[in-house]
């Protein structure tokens, strides 16, 4: 090989190197934005359906953080309706280590603030709904489907990402995801399961027009 072709051979090693030393943090294996490990993004005060505003903050002093991406017009959301709100509680008492919690991102009649505030007294939601006009915290998150879960360990870095359970069908459920995921983290450890493709219909985000 010539000195030339060398030299250009190892040029381009070296930008290979660089270029993947210095990327951002690779996105997960279904998340296009986030890996597991990765600290959580933040927000501030979004309005929720008991009339309160919650930002990250809120729940601070908590060792788990469960956010579950959903929304009233999706009817895989409100099948999971139920199972969320079993999971808030068994996990999510006043005094627990565990908060659990859902967002709302979508912007279509059905899902306005108003009507999520008549889904939860319907439903008897004991969890936090919140609802962020902005969609920023879903894009921040990655959220790509409805319902999708986050599970946070108290140093707010993501342990688990994905589907509530390995079925839509209740009675059919073998592996609680989220469920094994808050057990890890309570104990400082990670899941066996990381990772799995949400299955919902898709978050329903702005297009945003090119200027001419």
């Amino acid at each position: 090989m010539s000195a030339s072709r060398q030299l250009l051979l190892l040029l381009a090693v070296a930008a290979c190197c660089f270029i993947t030393s210095e990327s951002p943090l690779r996105a997960g294996k279904y998340n296009p934005v986030l890996d597991v490990g990765d600290k959580a993004p933040t927000w501030d005060e979004l309005p929720a359906t008991d009339g309160k505003s919650y930002s990250s903050d809120s729940f601070q002093d908590k060792k788990v953080l469960v956010i579950a991406f959903t929304c009233n017009s999706c009817p895989y959301a409100v099948d999971y309706e139920g199972r969320l709100n079993q999971l808030a509680q068994k996990y999510s008492a006043k005094d627990s280590p565990v908060a659990v919690i859902a967002v709302n991102v979508n912007l279509v009649p059905a899902d306005s603030l108003e009507k999520m505030k008549e889904q939860a007294t319907e439903k008897k939601f004991v969890f936090p709904y919140l609802f962020d006009q902005s969609q920023k915290i879903g894009q921040e998150f990655g959220a790509t489907r409805t319902p999708e879960f986050f599970v946070l360990n108290k140093d707010r870095k993501i342990v688990y990402m994905g589907a509530m359970d390995d079925s839509t069908d209740a009675s059919k459920v073998k592996q609680d995801y989220v469920s094994a995921a808050i057990e890890a983290a309570l104990n400082g450890k990670q899941p066996e399961t990381t990772e799995t493709i949400a299955i919902g219909c898709n978050v329903r985000y702005k297009r945003i027009r090119r200027k001419n």
